[in-house]
């Protein structure tokens, strides 16, 4: 009887196993834009390096289990044993040219990485600019050139940078688009940055990878990556929109709802996202160009400075 339920139950796992895997999308190890390749490289670089102690220790694991066991007879018994020079060399030396190996590559990685440098692009293309807000429990994304918003969708042109502006009118929260690369964390009172691009048209699911309360599960949305002349078009659609959003209409979009839809503004305030950063710094707002804390009004001055 148990030689029958065994075979049974290992194949029952093993269907079980390629269901549970069948959810999984993959979507890191899958990038669509310069920064998810080059991070890609980076986890499957690390993983190899990692590998070349771990592998190894298995094989040798299972070998010495083998080699030594009671029934071997030809295998060499030394009851007194200690000490080996060679077997102390490889096991240092080894992981620590690895550990070395990797805090260089780490170093170099968190510089060409970072997710607060601009990203490259050609000489007559110029990055587009979204102000991203985390919400109970949706995504805002408002085009402040454009001065649009959406929720739950945003869009983007492709091989065109964009510079996102981050921060959070609830809990902390993660912003993540995974094909694209690079989380980032969206703080309430204080505003983070993240610059991506794609390289291919797609649709690409943007996710909070931050469990911030029984909505989290349906905190996602769409980042459309498309030509440019597609671009132009759904902008326009958004424009075509009659809700608008200002500081009358914004408390209600604020406040928590799950499964958001996707919602389209043809207005939006100007100062709508320094506003939200602001009402938990006393007024005070990080400065584009600086980078400083400064009160609001000092910050428009400055922009205004930076236009003319």
């Amino acid at each position: 009887m148990k030689k029958k339920i065994l075979p049974r139950l290992s194949k029952l796992m093993c269907l079980s196993s390629a269901a549970l895997l069948a959810g999984c999308d993959w979507d890191t190890l899958n990038p669509k834009g310069v920064i998810g390749v080059q991070e890609k490289s980076l986890i499957l670089t690390s993983t190899v390096a990692m590998l070349l102690v771990v592998i190894p220790v298995c094989i040798l694991t299972l070998w010495f289990a083998w080699h030594y066991r009671q029934s071997n007879t030809s295998a060499e018994y030394l009851p007194k044993w200690s000490h080996s020079n060679k077997i102390e060399v490889v096991i240092w030396a080894v992981p620590s040219l690895i550990i070395l190996f990797l805090a260089v590559l780490t170093y170099q990685t968190c510089h060409s990485l970072d997710p607060y440098k601009p990203l490259e692009a050609e000489a007559n293309v110029k990055p587009i600019h979204v102000e991203v807000v985390a919400l109970d429990w949706k995504w805002l994304f408002i085009y402040p050139d454009e001065g649009i918003a959406t929720v739950n969708q945003m869009a983007m042109p492709v091989n065109t940078p964009v510079d996102f502006r981050i921060t959070s009118d609830s809990v902390m929260n993660s912003f993540f688009i995974p094909q694209l690369g690079t989380m980032i964390y969206a703080m309430a009172g204080m505003q983070t940055q993240l610059h991506l691009i794609a390289n291919e048209a797609g649709d690409f699911q943007g996710e909070s990878s931050n469990f911030s309360g029984r909505g989290f599960s349906d905190m996602r949305f769409r980042a459309l990556a498309m030509p440019a002349d597609q671009y132009s078009a759904w902008v326009e659609k958004v424009k075509a929109s009659s809700e608008q959003l200002d500081s009358a209409s914004y408390p209600k979009l604020a406040a928590p709802s799950e499964a958001n839809p996707v919602e389209y503004f043809s207005h939006v305030d100007a100062t709508l996202f320094d506003d939200i950063v602001a009402k938990y710094n006393n007024g005070m707002v990080m400065d584009k160009s600086t980078g400083k804390m400064l009160h609001m009004q000092q910050s428009a001055m400055s922009d205004m400075n930076m236009k003319e």
